[in-house]
């Protein structure tokens, strides 16, 4: 039987359900008819007679589906056919290199890079609409019956379908932003983006969880070699470093597309586990500019906690040779693991960009101003200037995101699981207007004050506060001893951030522990709490310190900042350890405790750190940006009795550096320098690590105190392959094992002066020969855990040297 005049609807997708975008589908027994193809869902209309379709696509197998009536929703399963791959490589040379077409337009397009798009101008500007919604997917009519939603069933009123995966999903969570951007090409490139307004729907409160969904999404471009996401760098598909290297082209079609001819490129990994796309892309035949590309990330690469990762980017065209971007979408899935019935979240972000103005010249100091991210108006945009300002509109089921969490938020039990999961993530419990916390501090242990309990809180006002109070308190049953910690600020001008502060803290410390010094009041060291530490830990101090301080941020990320400070220092156990020196030795006279007053200045410089919010505290988006820090302290002698004049002058500076498709390097240098004469509790302890941990800037096989010094230089360097070199592996790819390596040195001195005046059971010996050690780990193990074994390089003489160990840490990471 034939039916005439038909429309059929449905999507292709292959053995694990993932979608074929742009499938070839043809009409059997006739020669006419229409096909569409959106986002991986194709519609047919035909006015003549036919029994069925033909669905192929490269690499799999050729379906034939008979058709019925007014079809709608097929879905089509297409096998992979592995003779047919086969045939593709013989067919291309094994994709060969020389002669190769696609290779041959892919030399074009790199030749025209710098020729399309905003490129062309000097100065630019747009208008950019951004959207971030969260959805829990593979939603099905037996998790919606679970008990756990009993009571909140209206919930999946809002339920759709993917048109990529075609999984069903709940949208939980939008954000919506606004931007002006103006940027320039020539005399040092220059990017200004004016924030005009943000809306929160969902976890709008919750500001961890909002700086976490921020992290995950970055913005990339398709010329570069490498595409950042999640922390990784994926091999572009149209990189001219790596391109060629890593994946197969393959010309396969040529056509109209928005009235420009195009052709179009198919393209695959050569290679497992590595982190690359498979997908196709159009590029213009004159211009060589891409004109629409999708990827989707293979499911083999070595990232966690994400199953799916598809990307579809438009570009329009302004005249013969400028095409600009107008559509940005990505598709991540995440779950805790990437069989396909598993249930997780969809992370979706669109960009959109319209009103695109070249050429308005603007005074080179415009692209330095920054307008007032904390004005509140920013936030409270009503829904009239949302209808106007939206590029693409919202959905049904995404407007009634907005409702249906007003409303979630009213149900007790999503309270408490909702509260239950920000405990877990804050470490704070929220009574109200009051933080109850960090839990995560409530235990410890130590040689001085045995098992150690401790609470504390904050204020909270629902984020964003102008000020802010917090402290704890501390109980050691071996000591019998309380301690505590309590400071305050206050944000006075929330545009250039002035803000003062202070606080008291008296408290067993661990000081040496950190070459580069703070006076946070509320600052804890490791050390002093830990359950798992080896070898002696007796070492501790009592400290009693109090500071008062102002900072203000003339420009974003740079900080200024000047304090004073009070402290006294005195051995936690004299027994075992003492601070003591010399204040007469002639006549054996010396003293056990310390009391010191000073002044500090410090300039803070973090260039590309993104944070989220507005108030006297804020959250960090990512913490792999740089850090310089430089710091100058005057200690004052006579001022409230204070003991000591000397001056110490410390700088500081971090750099992450992604070495393309070889992973991350992390590098810490520090350089510092006392002038005067001070006794141990004040000079620059090389710090050591007596945790079962990996702890960052500390020398895995020092102990406390092994190595003092005056003046010193440290360099850290670690890197973290990615897995590049065991995804090639047989027998270790699928673990999706990283391998880490890293190298850390100390070069140190003490001036005669401070060894004459040491009367403390510490012997001073300095790192003057430069100690180094050198570590080879490997992350990523059960997706949380690493393992380092370290070697000490040199100093092996050292009657308590530690020549060889091994140590674990936990994270989450992609």
């Amino acid at each position: 039987m034939s039916f005439a005049q038909v429309k059929i609807s449905g999507v292709v997708v292959d053995e694990q359900n993932q979608s074929i975008p742009f499938a070839n589908i043809v009409f059997v027994d006739s020669n006419t008819g229409t096909v569409s193809d959106e986002n991986g869902k194709f519609y047919l209309e035909s006015n003549k007679t036919y029994t069925k379709i033909e669905v192929s696509f490269i690499g799999y197998e050729t379906k034939i589906v008979p058709i019925k009536s007014r079809d709608f929703n097929l879905t089509i399963i297409l096998n992979e056919a592995a003779s047919q791959l086969d045939e593709v490589f013989i067919y291309s040379g094994k994709v060969k290199k020389k002669g190769n077409p696609a290779i041959a337009i892919l030399k074009k397009i790199w030749a025209k890079e710098r020729e399309n798009g905003i490129y062309l101008f000097d100065q630019y500007q747009y208008e950019k609409y951004e959207k971030l919604e969260f959805d829990m997917n593979n939603v099905d009519s037996a998790f919606m019956k679970k008990k756990l939603f009993k009571g909140m069933e209206f919930v999946f009123k809002n339920i759709d379908t993917s048109n990529i995966t075609g999984k069903a999903f709940l949208p939980i969570f939008i954000n919506e932003s606004v931007y002006n951007s103006y940027g320039k090409n020539k005399d040092g490139k220059k990017l200004r983006e004016d924030l005009v307004a943000n809306k929160n729907s969902g976890f709008n409160s919750n500001q961890n969880v909002i700086a976490f969904i921020k992290d995950l999404y970055v913005d990339y471009n398709i010329y570069d070699s490498y595409i950042k996401i999640f922390d990784k760098s994926f091999v572009s598909p149209i990189s001219k470093a790596s391109g060629i290297s890593t994946y197969n082209y393959v010309l396969t079609d040529s056509a109209f597309v928005d009235n420009k001819w195009c052709y179009n490129i198919l393209y695959y990994p050569r290679r497992k586990s590595e982190l690359t796309f498979k997908g196709d892309f159009w590029v213009n035949d004159t211009t060589f500019a891409v004109k629409e590309i999708n990827m989707q990330a293979t499911r083999s690469a070595n990232i966690n906690w994400v199953k799916d990762i598809y990307i579809e980017q438009e570009f329009n065209v302004l005249n013969d040779s400028v095409f600009l971007l107008k559509r940005d979408y990505m598709l991540s899935d995440f779950s805790l693991n990437k069989k396909d019935k598993s249930k997780g979240v969809y992370g979706r972000r669109t960009t959109m960009y319209k009103d695109y103005i070249f050429d308005e010249i603007k005074d080179p100091s415009f692209y330095s101003k920054e307008i007032n991210v904390y004005d509140e108006k920013i936030y409270n945009k009503n829904d009239a200037f949302w209808s106007g300002n939206r590029q693409e509109k919202l959905n049904d089921n995404e407007l009634g995101i907005y409702k249906m969490l007003d409303t979630l938020t009213t149900v007790p039990k999503f309270k408490k699981m909702y509260n239950a999961i920000s405990i877990l993530g804050s470490g704070y419990i929220e009574f109200n207007k009051f933080d109850f916390g960090s839990i995560y501090s409530t235990f410890g242990k130590n040689d001085v004050e045995g098992l150690r309990l401790r609470v504390g809180g904050r204020t909270y006002l629902g984020g964003n506060e102008p000020w802010r109070l917090q402290g704890y308190t501390a109980y050691g049953f071996d000591d019998d001893k309380f301690k505590y910690g309590v400071s305050g600020k206050w944000m006075l001008n929330p545009k250039s951030r002035f803000i003062i502060g202070a606080g008291n803290r008296r408290d067993v410390e661990q000081i040496g522990v950190s070459l580069t010094t703070t006076n946070d009041i509320l600052g804890r060291s490791f050390a002093s709490s830990s359950f798992f530490a080896s070898g002696d830990n007796s070492k501790l101090t009592s400290i009693n310190l109090s500071n008062f301080y102002m900072s203000i941020e003339p420009k974003h990320n740079l900080q200024f900042k000047i304090g004073a400070s009070y402290r006294t220092l005195e051995s936690a156990s004299p027994e075992t350890f003492n601070l003591d020196y010399w204040v007469d030795k002639q006549n054996d006279i010396r003293k056990s405790n310390i009391i010191q007053s000073e002044i500090d200045f410090s300039i803070k410089y973090t260039p590309d750190r993104k944070t989220i919010g507005y108030g006297v505290e804020r959250n960090e988006v990512t913490d792999t940006y740089s850090t310089w820090f430089l710091n100058y302290s005057q200690g004052i002698k006579g001022v409230f009795d204070s003991d000591f004049d000397y001056q110490k002058l410390q700088f500081y500076y971090r750099q992450p550096i992604l070495i393309g498709g070889f992973g991350r390097m992390f590098t810490t240098f520090e350089v510092g320098k006392t002038f005067g004469e001070v006794p141990l509790g004040l000079l620059n302890v090389v710090p050591g690590n007596q945790s079962y941990f990996t702890i960052e800037n500390t020398y895995a096989l020092l102990d406390y105190y092994e190595f003092v010094t005056d003046t010193y230089a440290s360099l850290h360097i670690e890197h973290n392959f990615n897995g590049r070199f065991l995804s090639r592996v047989p027998l270790l790819r699928k673990l999706n094992l990283r391998e880490i390596v890293g190298v850390k040195g100390v070069w140190g001195e003490i001036s005669e002066k401070n060894l004459a005046l040491n009367a403390s059971n510490i012997n001073y010996v300095a790192p003057t020969k430069g100690y180094y050690e050198y570590s080879v780990g490997i992350g990523n193990i059960f997706k949380v855990f690493r393992i380092d074994f370290s070697w000490r390089g040199n100093y092996l003489d050292m009657p308590t040297a530690n020549k060889f160990a091994i140590k674990g840490a936990f994270g989450f990471h992609f």
